[in-house]
């Protein structure tokens, strides 16, 4: 159930993190970090900006860092290298269901003989996407970036009877809102970066002259 499932990967006791042996404590090392990186952020951002004191500025942080936090759930299981037995699965599945001739050619001829670079690229890219949406740093740039990553396998994955085609439309929607609606300013470091840029620029007057 999905409590349980929550409470195993808390500990660190999920199945894709057992199967990555020491590298397990690691990385569960470095969510933990994330996850209080996010909270202290938002809460400084909370006492140091009344206009963050919002329903819809503290929805959009939660939405974020979970989002963020599914992306980084979803590295895991592209480890270990150099392959991962389910990497390796769901990238062959795209020689099969692929929406179009060509996408399932690019898998057969590109993607599974070049599986160790993918691997790699595939995990370093979900990892940041999870960084970025956590701590809300370059929101804008990883939720483009997301939106291509998904599309990708809303083709490849299209035909596969056991996956809906409307599920990767929902990630897409919401990435699409992370960037129109600046997520990365709710209560994220987009937001502190900003202000603080803000704050230290020179008040001017008329003529350019710092005042």
């Amino acid at each position: 159930n999905p409590f349980t499932d929550t409470l195993l990967f808390f500990t660190g006791q999920h199945g894709d993190q057992q199967a990555l042996g020491v590298y397990n404590w690691f990385l569960l090392a470095l969510f933990y970090a994330l996850l209080i990186g996010s909270v202290v952020i938002a809460r400084r951002s909370w006492q140091a900006d009344p206009e963050q004191r919002t329903v819809a500025h503290l929805w959009t942080w939660v939405a974020r860092t979970l989002l963020g936090a599914m992306w980084f759930q979803a590295s895991l299981w592209k480890l270990p290298f150099p392959q991962s037995p389910g990497f390796l699965d769901w990238t062959s599945a795209i020689i099969e269901h692929a929406a179009f001739g060509w996408h399932r050619a690019l898998a057969a001829d590109v993607l599974v003989p070049q599986l160790f670079y993918l691997q790699i690229i595939a995990f370093s890219a979900e990892m940041f996407f999870a960084v970025s949406l956590m701590l809300g740093i370059a929101v804008r740039l990883a939720s483009l970036l997301a939106i291509g990553f998904v599309l990708q396998l809303w083709l490849g994955l299209y035909r596969m009877p056991i996956e809906w085609p409307w599920l990767f439309w929902f990630m897409i929607f919401t990435h699409g809102l992370f960037i129109v609606h600046h997520a990365g300013r709710s209560l994220g470091l987009d937001g502190l970066l900003r202000r603080g840029n803000t704050a230290a620029r020179p008040m001017t007057d008329g003529h350019g002259m710092a005042s």
